[in-house]
């Protein structure tokens, strides 16, 4: 019992608290300091976790792109720039849900990001009428989507559209000879 009653002893004389004030001081500062310390990213958080495999998703129009916006957690996040389409699943804090960028994932989005706009009707693969300037803009985040993300497929127009994305007005022959008109 020397060496409990000495550290009692010396807690009171340097401290000038009795032990019992002392050690629950002390447990309360260490439970502040697990507190605070869980409010922020620890080193752990930030080690890369081993990239998964990107998904070769192939040739698909812009309505099946659409199934990747993040909606899906079992899909990936992809965007298309100029009709190539990336994997931009390792950026989730940008791409996913609720991220500044989301908007953009499961589109082709080529005209919003050489414009720098957040506009609905600017996220389309449309890049007729952009100025030079806008075109050197879309250029430089096509070279950094290169840089930074897997292609897995490419952006192809749907059966019944046009390149310009207009309807295909097909003829088909009715039973009783006469043409009926399909949109």
């Amino acid at each position: 019992m020397g060496i409990y009653s000495t550290v009692m002893d010396a807690v009171t004389e340097v401290t000038g608290l009795s032990p019992t004030a002392f050690f629950t001081i002390l447990a309360m500062m260490v439970v502040v300091y697990k507190i605070v310390c869980g409010m922020f990213l620890g080193p752990e958080d930030f080690r890369q976790k081993p990239p998964k495999e990107p998904v070769q998703l192939g040739d698909v129009t812009e309505e099946e792109l659409r199934a990747y916006d993040g909606s899906d957690p079992s899909k990936p996040l992809l965007i298309a720039i100029k009709g190539q389409i990336y994997d931009v699943s390792s950026s989730k804090m940008f791409y996913g849900r609720g991220g500044p960028y989301s908007m953009f994932t499961g589109r082709d989005a080529s005209r919003a990001l050489a414009m720098l706009s957040f506009k609905p009707e600017d996220l389309t693969g449309n890049i007729e009428g952009l100025s030079a300037e806008e075109l050197a803009v879309l250029e430089d985040w096509e070279y950094k989507f290169m840089d930074k993300y897997p292609i897995v497929g490419r952006v192809v127009p749907a059966a019944n559209t046009t390149t310009n994305g207009d309807k295909v007005h097909l003829q088909d022959q009715d039973v009783n000879g006469l043409q009926k008109q399909q949109i």
